[in-house]
């Protein structure tokens, strides 16, 4: 999980608890403002209703408790009733209007009827600033958010520039000028990009000029092995000429993998064998059997992936103790067998240069290096195992 997605995750609850607890403070205030005003009111409703008669000592209690004389109004059609209490001759209400500070209060005694408003409540509007300061937080929650975002957004440039440097673009460079840690990091990807750019450049001159400079010599050995009379000797510097040839040709081979950019097409594993096939140089078709089960598609470098198969073919055909060896298709994997004895060590000791059986001296031990290079930049799957006398070697594409 990208940390886009954990930060906005960790948004999303913050957000969602902050809501709730003000949604619930909100509630707990509402219950709490509502029981005190209405405990206020009804004793000062029941004061004034003792004292209706006594119009001089009912002015006074409007003076004290801030009472407004004033009729109900078009808009008043919505109110809540708080307090309901009958007497024999009348009754007193306590009205509130929703989401309003002001109550009204109804009184009626026999042919005398009052409808007073109250003064707005201190509470209520500290209820209201309450509010106010919980949908701030939330709304500053939500820049924090939005501000955090921007910060790290620079971290996908990075992202996309480190996989195509390692991917093989050495170009690439990251962009991004600010004074924090993010700008820091960039600097010092820039420079490293650039002194591995350097490196890698310088070294592969290196071995493509020795590469020209060695082909020259043995050209020119093989022209004068012509001239020698001997057969054995001119067999045995054929020879050596020849895994000369093949020497230099492989580790230029593998210096390119290096460095190369990948063609990446779509193709049929059929089409894959077919130029593997065509790589080697077979004496005796009989001696590989294909069973094709499944002729699913692959996305990579057919040039690059067939010298994988080449290889695990040209190993299954020389050290194999019996033909046909089999190349077997099936969904997302190929597999090359071959009849013979187990690996001595595991897999990933053969994997490296120059290294192979001891007992098995035919080429350099650098077959498997280069189709451990090739699987690693496809990002595709080398597995071996040994049943039933059989050297099982798969490449599994999923």
């Amino acid at each position: 999980m990208s940390i886009f997605k954990k930060i906005s995750i960790l948004f999303l609850i913050s957000l969602t608890l902050m809501a709730i607890i003000g949604f619930w403070i909100d509630e707990i205030n509402s219950k709490r403002v509502d029981n005190l005003v209405k405990e206020k009111y009804i004793k000062i409703s029941n004061e004034l209703f003792e004292n209706i008669e006594d119009k001089n000592q009912l002015t006074k209690l409007f003076d004290k408790y801030e009472l407004k004389i004033s009729p109900l109004e078009s808009n008043d059609k919505e109110l809540e009733t708080l307090y309901d209490n009958s007497f024999t001759f009348g009754y007193i209400k306590i009205l509130k209007k929703p989401f309003d500070d002001e109550f009204i209060i109804k009184i009626k005694y026999l042919d005398d009827e009052y409808i007073l408003r109250t003064a707005d409540e201190e509470n209520i509007t500290d209820k209201f600033i309450l509010n106010i300061l919980v949908f701030t937080d939330i709304f500053v929650l939500i820049l924090i958010f939005l501000y955090i975002l921007k910060l790290l957004s620079p971290l996908k440039t990075i992202t996309k520039q480190i996989t195509n440097f390692a991917n093989g673009d050495l170009s690439s460079r990251i962009n991004i000028k600010s004074n924090d840690e993010i700008g820091v990091l960039s600097n010092s990807f820039n420079k490293m990009a650039s002194n591995l750019e350097n490196l890698i450049t310088t070294r592969e001159e290196l071995l493509r000029d020795i590469g020209h400079e060695l082909r020259t010599p043995i050209a020119k050995g093989k022209f004068a092995i012509e001239k020698i009379d001997d057969f054995s000797q001119k067999e045995l510097l054929k020879k050596i000429f020849k895994d000369l040839e093949i020497l230099t040709n492989q580790l230029i081979e593998l210096e390119k993998l290096n460095s190369t950019k990948l063609n990446i097409t779509t193709f049929k594993a059929e089409t894959l064998i077919v130029e593997s096939l065509g790589k080697l140089y077979l004496d005796d078709e009989s001696k590989i059997e294909i069973e094709i089960i499944d002729d699913f598609k692959i996305s990579a470098d057919l040039y690059y992936l067939s010298i994988v198969l080449k290889n695990l073919i040209d190993n299954a055909l020389k050290y194999t103790s019996s033909f046909p060896i089999k190349i077997i298709v099936k969904t997302n994997e190929i597999s090359v067998l071959n009849q013979g004895k187990a690996l001595s060590k595991e897999l990933d000791y053969y994997l490296k240069p120059f290294t192979q059986e001891l007992s098995q001296r035919d080429g350099f031990g650098l077959g498997l290096s280069i189709v451990k290079k090739i699987i690693d930049r496809h990002n595709f799957k080398l597995v071996y195992e040994f049943k039933n006398q059989t050297n099982i070697f798969q490449i599994k594409f999923n």
